[in-house]
């Protein structure tokens, strides 16, 4: 099952209130401005800055 395309719309980074964009496979939400992902667990975003992974970091997974 995919993630809900409305939700995915109207989710914003919780640190900058910035757009978000579904990475490939739906594995993540990146903020380019705050340069992070939130992970995708079990298809629920976790959208916690604490659990926010430098998309650096990302990258090399």
């Amino acid at each position: 099952m995919a993630l809900n395309k409305e939700l995915i719309d109207i989710l914003v980074c919780p640190k900058c209130k910035g757009e978000l964009e579904l990475l490939n496979g739906e594995t993540g939400l990146k903020c380019s401005a705050c340069e992070v992902v939130y992970p995708v667990k079990d298809e629920i975003p976790i959208m916690l800055v604490d659990e926010a992974i430098p998309a650096d970091k990302w990258d090399k997974k």
